[in-house]
């Protein structure tokens, strides 16, 4: 076995893995940044991120009920000569 490539191979491998971490730990911090700001946009909108699927469903079926109340209010009859 030839240690001087080994050891060169692993101070390499070192270095990769040293980077990697790195990058990881900038990309770890731009998220959480990203999380604080999503929260505090949240918060601004008065809703609680805990809350945040209920009020997505409660959008979804307040947006279903315009359409249907927009389709409701077309005169079918005029529009289908």
């Amino acid at each position: 076995m030839d240690y001087e490539k080994e050891l060169s191979k692993l101070k390499e491998d070192l270095n990769k893995a040293t980077n990697l971490k790195y990058k990881a730990e900038a990309q770890l911090e731009q998220l959480k940044h990203q999380e604080e700001e999503i929260i505090k946009e949240l918060e601004q909108l008065g809703i609680k991120p805990e809350n945040l699927d209920e009020e997505i469903n409660r959008l979804k079926e307040e947006i279903e009920n315009m359409f249907k109340e927009a389709n409701e209010l077309l005169p079918r009859d005029l529009l289908n000569r």
